[in-house]
């Protein structure tokens, strides 16, 4: 088995590596003048199981394009098999039609990766679960929610809990926690989104006075639903809020939105390298999701049960 990994987020690339005792492959993945990428393999990894570590985040397209060509090289370097690791996959949200004449790019990265000669996927907490039908190759989606609930246990373990969904489309997500947290019980935001990037809070469906409200998503990026979201809930007399999201992209004025709102904490996962406003920011906190990642390699490796990590 070989590590390899881009330029998107080379820490959590290395804590994987850490916990795997496997060192990262030697390469470059470098820019020429004009910004087009170059990939560059110093090791030998014929016949090798390979996996790739790279985030499509922010820049998501020159991240993608790395993947692509790192994918592409090991491939024509001979690589047995080559598992793309995208622990945040990017595009995951425009994944259906939401209107005339638009794409699905979701589908459209999953054919690039595929056609770039990926042979397995390996990816985290997908905005949708139908995303793992738009490849053709086998997709692992992996849940931080393990990751979640033993932090929730421990930091918030004695409160009076509440699990809270920040739209009605995360319920099965929000549901799933819940039942790791002794079966907490379930309250819905209900919102209505105007245009991207914009929501205003409707109403909120259950009984949150004087509980622990504990928000659950997948990605938060401009941070107004889950800032909006406490809000609501702390009118409602929730006794305190606290949420925790996957993916972290906080683009724009997020983090200072976070840490002006009704907010306790906002605890993300490093599937996302965290930038300077994120790592001087009081009210977030990052959560390792390598240990899970490592685990997950170790048993595609050895041909064993993925699954079994979230009995």
């Amino acid at each position: 088995m070989k590590l390899m990994t881009g330029n998107a987020n080379r820490p959590l690339a290395r804590a994987i590596a850490d916990y795997l005792e496997n060192p990262l492959t030697e390469a470059s993945v470098r820019r020429f003048a004009d910004e087009e990428v170059f990939v560059e393999i110093h090791e030998n990894v014929r016949g090798e199981d390979v996996f790739v570590i790279q985030s499509t985040g922010y820049p998501a397209n020159d991240n993608l394009m790395e993947l692509l060509i790192c994918i592409d090289a090991l491939r024509r370097a001979s690589a047995r098999r080559i598992t793309a690791v995208v622990p945040y996959f990017g595009y995951a949200r425009q994944d259906r039609k939401p209107g005339p004449r638009t794409p699905i790019s979701a589908k459209l990265v999953a054919n690039l990766i595929t056609a770039a000669g990926a042979n397995r996927v390996l990816s985290v907490d997908l905005h949708a679960g139908q995303i793992q039908g738009f490849f053709d190759i086998p997709t692992d989606n992996l849940y931080a929610a393990p990751v979640m609930s033993e932090d929730i246990k421990a930091r918030f373990g004695d409160r009076n809990l509440m699990v809270v969904s920040p739209d009605v489309g995360g319920v099965v997500r929000a549901r799933a926690l819940a039942k790791r947290l002794n079966n907490a019980p379930l309250a819905i935001v209900d919102k209505r989104r105007e245009r991207a990037g914009e929501s205003e809070v409707m109403n909120i469906i259950g009984d949150v006075s004087g509980r622990f409200c504990v928000l659950i998503d997948d990605i938060v990026d401009s941070a107004g639903t889950l800032c909006n979201a406490a809000a609501a809930l702390r009118d409602a007399g929730a006794e305190d809020v606290v949420a925790y999201v996957s993916h972290g992209v906080l683009s724009g004025g997020a983090v200072a939105r976070v840490e002006g709102s009704a907010l306790r904490e906002l605890v993300i996962t490093d599937t996302i390298a965290p930038n300077e406003a994120v790592a001087g920011a009081k009210k977030i906190r990052v959560n390792s999701i390598a240990p899970l990642l490592a685990e997950a390699i170790r048993r595609i490796a050895d041909e064993s049960s993925v699954s079994s990590l979230f009995d």
